[in-house]
């Protein structure tokens, strides 16, 4: 029996409240539009005979035959599959599968079109991350552009990772009026521990291990098929599907290759189906998707030790769902969400060991009972929220679903909210004169969450390694890298910087690491702000930084200050950078208009404006095309 949903925590309801009030012109407008598409017609029934020969010119007898009668259900499957990345790699078989799953219910699939999928893992640190955060609103283009035929009565989501999942949702959203069912491919099997993995990259950093011994250390670790296994942003990618209801109940994290996999992606289509008009349950994404869903996705992230990418990511998806939050709803979540897991980089367990330990379940589970989520939101299962207290088994061959665990089998790794890990969420905003920005501190030890220390400045994320093999930095130090935002060079992540600064702080010292760039869900024991904002480009208090200046981090009180007088400060010159090197060469020069369209960090960092606010502002005369 699922589990009964308790009265709404106080702080829970009043954020999802906030949210609901604030949005409340935006998202009437955000539902009117959909309803109005909804109006017009979901489907190939609304096309030309023109029109609809060409979107079946290339089907089989059987498929073409339903395709003309309009009396069934065809399903539009997009895909970010490429055979290069792990995480990826899986999807090659899915479309085969869910159209065979589609027409053994009297129906159709087709596939519409791809998406990239980029992975940060293998151009960390290389001018091509540069166009890792941008690809996110790509993929979103491209989901339009696949289901701009208008022949579909449903869409299946085929993706996994960094800015994938986010960018797919994004397109959904645009396209709410359709039914919306995300298809995960799951985890790799666990290979070298992350613990051992991260000491072999600090020996490398500190030159006691070659590189030979590195690459087979990191070998180990992404050796196969499937998600890299650790805790960042791929893994919150998977968990936010599954607690807004956009997943199969236990969906996220079966390993690819095995009969359960193959079993939830075809029931995936059968459900994608059965929720379609003429499957007899219309459940649109737009009616699917609001601030219950969006708040439970937060409280989720923060439980979890989630990515901070979605600080970034889960705005610009809420925008698209006519829906503003702001990293202030975060922070207020944080403080009343407790942590209940320990996956790496908070821990040494990965996703493999948090599913043997309860997984999804047993998470949710607890998080409802306490009045953490919304129970009452609407799912692709047909259900509410509460039926995510079960999991997925094959039962002679049939698959099924049955309560999971009501007590962790590892509390090494999951907890309940009765005895967790910590008291709070470890993620909040940083104010003070040098600006906004968000820190994850999780994975810091309480003996590093204050720092104060000379500021050193870095305008490219290369010079530190010089710097540390000098010497330089074997002091108590902030790091600066400045002009890493999304105008100044599309906002890359800095991981190379991890080991490096892990390697001071071992040595003792006082480290902390400040930018308007990304660290995401790996970001680890070193203290960082991140996402600084405005950020330098755009006149951002770190433009005004030098040397030497004394930094002080406070995540306990949540501030970011630097020791300069107030008037000395205003007086203060903005250096001017030197971007041209990150502007041009492997496709950069493409991304040009995209980092003069992308807005601030707190806005998500999106190219695509305010979607329906901006359009009230317009209507209201706050803001003129010439502006927009």
């Amino acid at each position: 029996m699922a589990t009964p949903t308790p009265e709404l925590n106080a702080t829970v309801a009043d954020v999802t409240r906030r949210i609901r009030e604030r949005s409340a012109e935006r998202r009437a407008l955000y539902e009117a539009r959909m309803a109005d598409q909804h109006r017009r017609g979901v489907h190939r029934g609304e096309l030309s005979c023109g029109n609809l020969a060409h979107g079946f010119a290339a089907c089989g007898a059987e498929d073409k035959g339903r395709l003309k009668l309009m009396n069934s259900a065809n399903l539009g499957v997009v895909s970010s599959y490429n055979d290069m990345l792990s995480a990826h790699q899986p999807l090659e078989d899915y479309p085969a599968i869910l159209k065979e799953a589609a027409r053994a219910m009297g129906s159709t699939a087709q596939f519409a079109g791809g998406v990239p999928a980029m992975c940060d893992g293998v151009t960390q640190g290389q001018p091509g991350m540069e166009l890792s955060l941008f690809s996110r609103e790509v993929i979103a283009m491209a989901t339009a552009v696949a289901l701009s035929h208008n022949m579909f009565d449903a869409a299946l989501y085929l993706g996994v990772c960094d800015k994938i999942v986010p960018g797919l949702f994004i397109g959904a959203a645009r396209f709410g009026h359709l039914p919306a069912l995300f298809v995960p491919a799951g985890p790799m099997e666990s290979g070298l521990p992350n613990k051992e993995k991260a000491r072999i990259r600090q020996l490398y950093a500190e030159g006691k291990v070659g590189r030979d011994e590195l690459l087979e250390a990191e070998s180990a670790s992404y050796h196969s098929p499937g998600t890299c296994t650790f805790y960042g942003t791929a893994n919150s990618n998977q968990l936010m599907m599954e607690i807004m209801g956009l997943h199969l109940p236990g969906a996220s994290f079966v390993n690819p290759g095995t009969p359960l996999r193959e079993a939830l992606t075809r029931y995936a289509a059968e459900q994608a189906i059965r929720n379609t008009e003429v499957g007899g349950d219309y459940r649109p994404f737009y009616r699917q998707i609001d601030e219950r869903a969006i708040v439970n996705a937060m409280v989720g992230l923060l439980a979890s030790g989630g990515s901070t990418n979605h600080t970034l990511h889960l705005v610009a998806m809420a925008a698209a769902a006519g829906l503003t939050i702001t990293w202030d709803d975060f922070t207020a979540l944080s403080a009343v969400t407790p942590s209940l897991t320990r996956i790496y980089p908070n821990g040494q367990a990965d996703v493999n060991h948090f599913q043997a330990a309860g997984g999804m379940s047993l998470l949710i589970r607890e998080l409802l009972g306490a009045g953490l989520i919304h129970g009452d939101i609407p799912t692709v299962f047909g259900s509410d929220l509460t039926a995510y207290t079960r999991e997925p088994f094959l039962e002679e061959g049939k698959l099924t679903w049955r309560e999971g665990p009501t007590e962790s089998l590892d509390r090494d790794v999951l907890r309940g909210v009765a005895d967790p890990f910590a008291p709070t969420g470890g993620l909040t905003v940083l104010d003070g004169n040098l600006g906004r920005g968000v820190i994850k501190v999780s994975a810091v030890a309480e003996a590093h969450r204050v720092v104060e220390a000379p500021a050193r400045i870095f305008e490219d994320q290369n010079e530190l390694k010089a710097a540390f093999e000098a010497g330089e930095l074997d002091r108590d130090v902030v790091v600066v890298v400045r002009y890493q935002g999304p105008k100044a060079n599309g906002m890359p992540e800095l991981h190379k910087l991890t080991p490096y600064l892990g390697v001071l702080q071992d040595r003792g010292f006082q480290v902390a690491l400040v930018t308007d760039g990304r660290m995401s869900g790996a970001s680890g024991k070193v203290p960082a702000a991140i996402h600084m904002t405005p950020e330098a480009l755009d006149g951002g208090p770190l433009a005004k930084l030098r040397d030497g200046d004394i930094v002080r981090l406070d995540a306990n009180a949540g501030s970011l200050e630097v020791g300069v007088g107030a008037d000395a400060w205003a007086e203060r010159e903005v250096g001017e950078p030197h971007l041209d090197h990150y502007h041009v060469g492997l496709g950069r020069e493409l991304f040009a208009g995209f980092r003069h369209l992308a807005s601030g960090s707190e806005q998500g960092a999106s190219v695509f404006g305010g979607f329906e606010a901006d359009d009230l502002a317009r209507q209201a005369g706050q803001i003129h095309d010439e502006d927009a």
